[in-house]
């Protein structure tokens, strides 16, 4: 999935076993979708507390965050109470939805690469961030994608 073009619509089960459709996230805003490795890894905690951190300034712009992986629907829910995270996370366990939108990676732990995707209620990517090491680049650019005068 590149800059500009429409986002893939999906449903997805988050932590708490209720389903997730980004195209109904969409009707109430912007999404700030990011593909992390591993829920419970150091890199992958770090980069979702940031995001969580940040959760207020996403909210005063409309903006719904959203976290996805490969772990499953029990694994993320640890994740989300062990570290506070509000916004949903969600189980992609066949890497299904990491596929469509091209960051799924045959590597076993690093099973996705560190992607987040800013997406207009249109559907239409607003940004790509793409980072291994930088992990609180992806919530400091989403905010400066949703920010942008072309985010409106």
């Amino acid at each position: 999935m590149k800059r500009y073009e429409v986002a893939a619509d999906f449903t997805l089960p988050d932590q708490n076993g209720e389903s997730f459709t980004l195209s109904a996230a969409l009707e109430s805003g912007p999404v700030v979708l990011f593909f992390y490795p591993a829920a419970l890894s150091l890199g992958c905690t770090k980069e979702s507390c940031h995001f969580r951190d940040l959760e207020r300034e996403f909210t005063e712009l409309g903006a719904h965050v959203v976290g996805v992986s490969l772990d499953d629907v029990a694994k993320q829910a640890r994740f989300a109470r062990k570290n506070s995270l509000t916004f949903p996370l969600l189980a992609d366990v066949d890497g299904s939805v990491a596929e469509l939108y091209g960051v799924k990676r045959a590597l076993r732990f690093l099973n996705v690469k560190r992607t987040t995707f800013v997406i207009a209620p249109d559907r239409r990517v607003l940004d790509v961030i793409s980072s291994e090491v930088g992990l609180n680049a992806h919530a400091d650019r989403a905010l400066d994608a949703l920010r942008a005068p072309t985010a409106q």
